[in-house]
């Protein structure tokens, strides 16, 4: 993760796990070990989410967090969530869809789109990758 303002590294990171099993033999064999010459700490940051009922969110137009999304990076400075959502509805049901921004101005040319299951992106996955 990096400083909005500064652009530095704040010196952390997230990786999202496939199962809680991963998750925990990624913490006991990397808790501690060095990289790039530190020490690292390896943990586990939230409690894993219910999985989502995509019925319950009719009408919602805002980013849902799901465990289930993908990640498009060098998106071009006009893209907008609504351009992600549309696209990526066509390969699964897409949650929601966001663009990361520059607070209020301009686009990081990356965003997230989120599914409701791990089968759907991993599908969604697959269809880009075999395209």
């Amino acid at each position: 993760m990096y400083d909005k303002y500064t652009e530095k590294s704040r010196r952390f990171a997230f990786v999202t796990m496939k199962t809680i099993d991963d998750a925990n033999a990624a913490i006991e064999k990397l808790n501690g070990t060095e990289i790039g010459g530190r020490k690292i700490a390896v943990n586990i940051t939230e409690k894993p989410l219910l999985p989502i009922d995509p019925s319950s969110l009719e009408g919602v137009d805002q980013y849902i967090g799901s465990p289930h999304k993908v990640y498009v990076g060098n998106l071009k400075k006009t893209v907008t969530a609504d351009m992600l959502k549309s696209f990526f509805s066509s390969k699964g049901k897409v949650l929601s869809a966001k663009v990361m921004r520059v607070p209020a101005t301009k686009s990081k040319f990356y965003g997230f789109v989120t599914f409701s299951s791990e089968e759907e992106v991993d599908a969604v996955i697959s269809s880009f990758n075999n395209a």
